[in-house]
């Protein structure tokens, strides 16, 4: 992974730092596209930053499943708990892309969800990943 031009990374960052929620949320999708080593850790850290607005790590998620570093994978499942509906959400679609078995047993849980959308993008994920998914037998 080649390390994008540091005054455009530079800038970006400084995007991310804006008080103004909005900037963030372009900041982060920035950061994706941009892609190197600074902006994974970057993004690892927004995604696992608990006072961050929830659109921005729900952006920093996926952004990380795009950008396909398993050192996200723990910081992805600990954004499986986070409050809302999309950080979860696009936490559990980056884990699918991200390809770590690490990954099953948070997402096999994500399955108990009440919300069809999360269930679904679990499945999706599961079987990206791999699992098997065993038909109940019939009595």
């Amino acid at each position: 992974m080649t390390d994008p031009d540091p005054i455009v990374m530079k800038q970006v960052l400084s995007e991310l730092r804006d008080v103004n929620k909005e900037r963030r949320r372009t900041a982060v999708m920035k950061l994706g596209m941009l892609g190197g080593e600074e902006a994974v850790r970057t993004l690892i850290h927004v995604v696992s930053n608990h006072h961050e607005d929830l659109i921005v790590r729900g952006r920093a998620a996926l952004m990380l499943g795009k950008l396909g570093d398993v050192r996200a994978v723990e910081p992805l499942i600990e954004a499986l708990d986070a409050p809302g509906y999309q950080t979860p959400l696009h936490a559990v679609e980056a884990l699918g892309r991200l390809g770590d078995e690490r990954a099953i047993d948070p997402l096999i849980r994500v399955m108990g969800a009440r919300n069809d959308r999360m269930r679904e993008a679990a499945e999706r994920a599961l079987r990206s990943l791999g699992y098997n998914f065993q038909e109940e037998p019939t009595p």
